[in-house]
């Protein structure tokens, strides 16, 4: 699988802003479950891959409220996932510093648990990087360009994705193109 798809950031940003302060009907609102920001994230990285993993249990997919892998809506989840070693079909990145971010990268927060809880994507980034000047959108306290140091928490890291992995179908359907 050595083959990368290119992450469309401006993608997923603009479906950030389209959707900061809506729920897209396609997918399940679970904010009264617990909360709806990695949710929201993973729909964002979604829109900017079109690649999903369906592998049971350690995948990242949506089909529908039940049906959907833990990394689609758990923070920590969501975060194993993305910075995992083993190459599998699907987006992926890596815990990255702050210089590292871009635009369609994502921050994680620990607040006063013991685990990270909220999953906000990056929709801007100054120059140099900072915290008062990376801006972000999320669901759970719905924001569109909040700034991340209005954010008061204990903890935060950081996901720069790299690409995604196609799956066999895609690599097929692509070889196929290629001769018509």
């Amino acid at each position: 699988m050595a083959e990368i798809i290119p992450y469309d950031r401006e993608a997923a940003v603009r479906y950030a802003h389209r959707w900061a302060y809506g729920r897209n009907p396609k997918y399940y609102d679970y904010e009264e479950l617990g909360g709806d920001c990695t949710n929201f994230a993973s729909q964002c990285l979604y829109a900017g891959t079109g690649i999903m993993n369906y592998t049971p249990t350690y995948g990242w997919y949506y089909l529908s409220p039940n049906d959907k892998a833990p990394a689609w809506t758990g923070v920590p989840y969501f975060f194993n996932f993305m910075t995992r070693e083993e190459q599998s079909q699907g987006p992926f990145g890596l815990e990255a510093s702050l210089n590292m971010l871009m635009p369609g990268d994502f921050v994680q927060l620990r607040f006063a648990q013991e685990r990270f809880g909220h999953t906000p994507i990056i929709v801007e980034v100054g120059d140099p990087p900072a915290l008062s000047n990376i801006l972000v959108a999320a669901h759970s306290l719905d924001a569109d360009f909040r700034p991340l140091d209005s954010y008061q928490f204990q903890e935060i890291r950081f996901i720069h994705i790299l690409g995604a992995r196609p799956g066999v179908a895609w690599a097929e359907k692509t070889k196929k193109n290629q001769w018509l």
